[in-house]
């Protein structure tokens, strides 16, 4: 789909993740991805505000619809896309949305998809591998920190490493450059994940 359809605005959508999601930390993981994803549209000369939508959206429907049993078809993120898709909102962010959840077998073929895949699960555990730093930061977290706890099988147990690792390489980026740009992306919104703790800013 042509990229001038009239997106839907940033309050709009984020009106939506409060009206669907009540817990902060969900809230909070949306909020990381879309960052994540607006920091990547610009680095492909992609449109940031569509990228950032598509991250600040993927989940709004998790926790009314958690679809425990992995369905492609019902609960998320169907159910959510469903309801984007009577909102207006344009196909290939839907495409992306129903990509980043594997069980739903949906090809990811653009470059948004890829990135939205590549940083989802990856947002988790740099905001875990923040959470367990003395200063309760990610201001001062760095790629080999969580690259030391993405080998410990016991630390964030929640987050697929081999999304992780899949979706860097889908995405055509190097790990450890992956790591070290979704934390970047994270720092200038950290008062809003939750994320700035007693950390100063370098």
């Amino acid at each position: 789909m042509s990229s001038d359809t009239t997106l839907p605005t940033r309050d709009e959508a984020l009106a939506l993740v409060h009206e669907y999601t009540a817990s902060e930390s969900l809230r909070a993981h949306m909020l990381s991805v879309e960052a994540a994803m607006r920091a990547y549209a610009v680095k492909f000369g992609e449109d940031p505000e569509r990228w950032g939508l598509t991250g600040l959206l993927h989940d709004f429907d998790y926790e009314r619809f958690p679809n425990n049993a992995h369905s492609a078809t019902e609960e998320h993120p169907a159910e959510g896309v469903r309801m984007l898709r009577a909102r207006g909102y344009p196909e290939d962010m839907l495409q992306a949305i129903l990509g980043h959840a594997v069980y739903c077998a949906t090809p990811r073929e653009t470059k948004m998809a890829q990135a939205l895949f590549a940083v989802d699960e990856l947002t988790g555990l740099i905001t875990a591998s923040a959470l367990v730093r003395p200063s309760r930061s990610v201001l001062d977290l760095e790629a080999s920190s969580v690259k030391k706890k993405m080998k410990d099988k016991h630390f964030a147990k929640g987050v697929s490493r081999e999304d992780v690792t899949v979706g860097a390489a889908e995405l055509g980026v190097d790990l450890d450059q992956h790591i070290q740009f979704v934390i970047e992306a994270m720092r200038p919104v950290a008062d809003s994940l939750g994320l700035k703790g007693t950390a100063v800013a370098g």
